[in-house]
């Protein structure tokens, strides 16, 4: 009985609160009297009180059940809720200075290795902390860094011309970008083996776009400001107007790209692309355009981006472990040790959910003081 008495005391809910807001729109939209707005709420409200009065008198014959099972799952997100938005505080709230990556140098005073280092966070702004908890425990990084940020906006469909944003988070020499990649709430992230390619593909069309139209934000001397970001378009492959693009089956790839991995990387590879038949198939080359008018500098870089690009991508996030202080309120700490963290276990992984290869992945483990 309560099952069918439900949706229809939803179903009330949703229009008295309607009704409510209807009325302030028409004293704040359409500009109308308020002895209007009044009429309106006193007429269709009264209609709708009577049909609310009707299903809330059910709640003692058994209409009781449903909202208890409503409370539990709206205690169990707002739950989910206040530990993520706690979790994103403290990233936002424990970004690496720019100042100090800077005072660094190109080489970030550690070990830079051949190949591209494509980290993950939630922040659309700054270094997240999981880059120097990184550096700090092992000194060495890949030639190319790319912070990647995945964000969900309010639209239905995102276009490939309009999916990536790209933009410099230092200047040149450090070889560091940030990539924002869109999606809308009814795209798929397919796992098409793709995002590598169409990935370089922006940062190289970003590079050439950079030094024509903003010469001064690119150039060694200069400290790129974090945040300016561009709309790149991942056209198809072939059409890549600033690299040369070949595609050659995977399994007989160059031998000199074999010969910058080690024979156990190659064997890793190897048994995992054998159970992974499905996943990648090709393998795209870049090259630089014979073009001599290009400036050194940015043909450079463009080598720097191939080179890392052939010797493997590996992608990097964080492990992270949500804790409150030990100075906050014993509700805090039921809702955050407890609460957050057993659906945390619970819940698809980061990288399950992004689909990223798992022989190239990399967890840096982090304790979130919250």
């Amino acid at each position: 009985m309560f099952v069918c008495w439900f949706p229809g005391l939803a179903c009330m809910t949703v229009m008295f609160v309607t009704t409510f807001l209807m009325a302030l729109v028409i004293i704040f939209v359409w500009q109308k009297s308020v002895i209007l707005a009044v009429l309106f709420l006193l007429f269709f409200g009264f209609i709708e009180g009577v049909y609310l009065s009707a299903a809330l008198m059910k709640v003692p014959l058994g209409g009781w059940a449903p909202l208890v099972l409503s409370a539990i799952f709206m205690f169990i997100m707002y739950i989910w809720h206040y530990g993520t938005r706690k979790k994103y505080s403290f990233d936002l709230h424990n970004k690496v200075s720019l100042k100090w990556l800077l005072g660094l140098g190109p080489s970030l005073g550690i070990v830079r290795v051949p190949g591209i280092g494509l980290i993950y966070s939630e922040l659309a702004t700054g270094v997240p902390a999981i880059f120097s908890h990184f550096v700090t425990n092992l000194p060495a990084f890949h030639k190319v860094l790319v912070f990647v940020c995945v964000k969900s906006v309010p639209v239905p469909y995102v276009s490939p011309e309009e999916r990536f944003l790209i933009g410099r988070v230092c200047p040149r020499p450090y070889r560091m970008y940030r990539c924002i990649v869109r999606y809308g709430y009814k795209d798929i992230q397919r796992d098409d083996g793709d995002f590598e390619n169409m990935l370089i593909q922006s940062i190289a069309e970003f590079i050439q776009m950079e030094a024509v139209e903003q010469p001064q934000f690119s150039s060694s001397e200069s400290s790129s400001l974090d945040g300016r970001m561009a709309v790149m378009s991942t056209r198809p492959v072939q059409s890549s107007l600033s690299l040369i693009v070949s595609e050659q089956d995977f399994l007989s790839i160059d031998d000199s790209i074999q010969n910058s991995r080690s024979l156990t990387l190659q064997s890793l590879q190897s048994a995992y692309d054998d159970d992974n038949l499905h996943i990648r198939r090709r393998h795209v080359r870049f090259q630089l355009p014979s073009n001599p008018g290009m400036d050194p500098a940015v043909r450079e870089e463009l080598m720097d981006l191939i080179q890392a690009k052939e010797a493997g991508a590996a992608y990097i996030m964080g492990h992270s472990y949500v804790k409150a202080r030990r100075t906050s309120s014993f509700l805090k700490k039921l809702a955050i040790n407890i609460g957050y963290s057993f659906l945390r276990k619970n819940c698809r992984g980061p990288a399950v959910a992004l689909n990223i290869p798992h022989i190239s992945l990399i967890e840096v483990g982090m304790i979130y003081y919250v």
